[in-house]
């Protein structure tokens, strides 16, 4: 595994702020030295989880073959991810969602009930930086936003070592005002680059 950041966008709205937050955290992982990649949900054909459970027999998931067989391969391979989506319903976005759900397939179950899991990407240093965008002014009226997107990849074995939300933020590039925000963004970036010396 190399020292690789990989940054999913879940927004629809290309080159919109979620975007901008994205790439200012990738563009701020490069300055620190890693290779980076951005992978934007909205240019991928790809299904929800439907809850066939086949990838608890093979592994992987072998019932959807569509982008995110794609994209298995890439967060397999990077030690780093950044998730950024805008704030949908006090949640993230459905793409963003169908991406999370997806990624089931790389726990394993025990047979008893309720089963226990383990992540086959735990114990591997993997790090994360999860980052959002609401119209609204404040942490409560962004809802489950980050949490949604925190809490999954802390199960899967990624330690969370930053948190970005942007907020006020509607109008398309409106984030580039906010010169604290984008600052945060880069240090976000390199964070996540130094925690995985």
């Amino acid at each position: 595994m190399e020292r690789k950041i990989l940054g999913i966008g879940g927004t629809p709205r290309r080159n919109g702020n979620s975007d901008i937050l994205l790439q200012r955290i990738l563009q701020g992982a490069k300055k620190a030295g890693a290779k980076t990649e951005a992978v934007f949900l909205r240019d991928y054909a790809f299904s929800s989880c439907i809850g066939c459970e086949a990838c608890r027999e093979t592994g992987a998931c072998t019932k959807l073959l569509d982008g995110m067989q794609l994209i298995y391969p890439e967060i397999r391979s990077s030690q780093g991810i950044v998730l950024a989506s805008p704030a949908h319903n006090y949640n993230v976005s459905a793409w963003m969602k169908a991406f999370i759900d997806r990624l089931y397939c790389f726990f394993d179950f025990t047979q008893d009930h309720p089963r226990k899991h383990s992540s086959r990407l735990a114990g591997q240093g993997r790090k994360a930086v999860v980052a959002a965008v609401c119209e609204q002014l404040n942490l409560q009226d962004m809802g489950f936003t980050i949490e949604a997107m925190r809490s999954p990849l802390s199960t899967l074995g990624y330690e969370i070592v930053s948190e970005v939300g942007a907020y006020g933020c509607f109008a398309k590039g409106a984030i580039k005002d906010l010169e604290d925000v984008l600052r945060h963004c880069e240090e976000a970036g390199r964070t996540l680059v130094d925690s995985l010396e």
